[in-house]
């Protein structure tokens, strides 16, 4: 399958970083904004509570949801901004590790930030993302 995101990489930046620097869509690419992914179970309930890994990855599953049910998957984002409420940077290393693992070598460009609060009870993790695909 084509694909229509292309993931650009910079030999003069640090290859410290697990992601790479930028990513470009040609102008026929269909754009798709996400919500940001909630580790929200069915019922609406916060699952893993107080669990950073855990709603990492709960919020991953709901984006893959959404992501199919715009016609993409995980392989046609473009971009990532990880939000986790908290100050500690372990915190974040732990939400963003299942993010990364659930990427994989489709290493999107990405912004990982600690944040005061999140939008529901008991939630510590959200994923915005944004998708491209190219259309038959």
């Amino acid at each position: 399958m084509v694909r229509a995101v292309t993931l650009i990489r910079s030999a003069t930046l640090s290859d410290v970083a697990e992601y790479a620097y930028a990513a470009t869509a040609p102008a026929e690419s269909r754009l798709i904004f996400l919500a940001g992914a909630c580790p929200l179970n069915d019922d609406g309930s916060t699952a893993a509570v107080g669990d950073y890994a855990g709603q990492a990855a709960k919020a991953v599953e709901n984006m893959r949801t959404a992501l199919a049910a715009a016609g993409a998957s995980l392989q046609d984002v473009i971009s990532t901004r990880v939000l986790v409420a908290s100050a500690r940077q372990k915190d974040l290393v732990a939400a963003w590790e299942v993010v990364r693992d659930a990427f994989g070598a489709h290493d999107v460009p990405s912004t990982l930030m600690g944040v005061t609060v999140l939008g529901y009870d008991d939630q510590l993790v959200e994923i915005e993302a944004v998708a491209a695909v190219l259309d038959s």
